[in-house]
């Protein structure tokens, strides 16, 4: 896809300090619609959608650089907050345009996906998969990925909002992990860094994934979400407003 054709579906509410959401591998930031309301009060809030047809980490920092500038036009920098993928995606602009990133949140992430076969498997079954029965697997893994006490009704509409995620956005984004590894540039990050981690986490062993980066991200901070699954963002007591406003980097 010619770089004039990606759309972003760039969404922007409230004004203040720009904030960028950086979506998950789902690739939708309509994932964030629990934690928008609050953070436009304080912020001009981005959320967007990844390119489905990118190929390398290379392109999706590159998008993500001009949804910062969109968000903030006057000084083209933003706190950046990534769930998941996304802090994967967050994590990489930190290293490769620093000037871009006010602050960095990095939330059930990682510096490179372990065990790698895990990967492999996961673009063996989605390729053999009739894709008409991803929503089927959505619901039998959602007692895995989310937290425990989500609502039902949040659930469902995280099923909905993830229904139009398609076989090519998932695969590429499972092929550029295969190739995405910042365990030894951490050091070089420079940006207020916040790593939050959810300790019922059963896609990603997040809360040793954020004490390892935090200890080569010069003064990186952990904040455990106890009690939390890996799609955290949609379930009752976590409040990104709140966090920020806590941490105040």
């Amino acid at each position: 896809m010619a770089e004039r054709d990606y759309d972003p579906r760039i969404e922007l509410s409230g004004s203040g300090p720009a904030v960028v959401l950086v979506p998950g591998m789902d690739g939708t930031g309509r994932l964030f619609y629990r934690q928008t309301p609050a953070l436009a009060r304080r912020f001009r809030v981005a959320t967007y959608a990844l390119r489905d047809e990118a190929e390398s980490m290379d392109v999706l920092v590159a998008d993500l650089a001009r949804v910062v500038e969109t968000a903030a036009p006057d000084d083209h920098r933003a706190i950046v907050v990534g769930e998941s993928f996304g802090g994967a995606v967050a994590l990489s602009l930190a290293l490769a345009r620093p000037e871009r990133v006010a602050a960095l949140v990095a939330l059930n992430s990682f510096p490179r996906f372990v065990p790698q076969y895990r990967l492999r498997l996961a673009i063996a079954v989605l390729r053999a998969l009739p894709w008409g029965a991803m929503s089927l697997v959505r619901e039998l893994t959602a007692f895995r990925l989310h937290s425990p006490h989500t609502h039902r009704t949040e659930i469902r509409r995280f099923l909905t909002l993830t229904a139009d995620t398609n076989r090519t956005g998932y695969l590429g984004r499972l092929r550029i992990l295969r190739q995405y590894d910042l365990c030894n540039r951490l050091s070089e990050i420079r940006t207020p860094t916040l790593f939050l981690a959810s300790d019922r986490d059963h896609l990603v062993p997040a809360v040793p994934q954020a004490r390892f980066m935090a200890d080569r991200v010069p003064g990186a901070v952990v904040r455990t979400l106890r009690g939390h699954g890996h799609v955290c963002l949609i379930a009752p007591g976590v409040d990104l407003a709140e966090i920020l406003r806590e941490w105040a980097p």
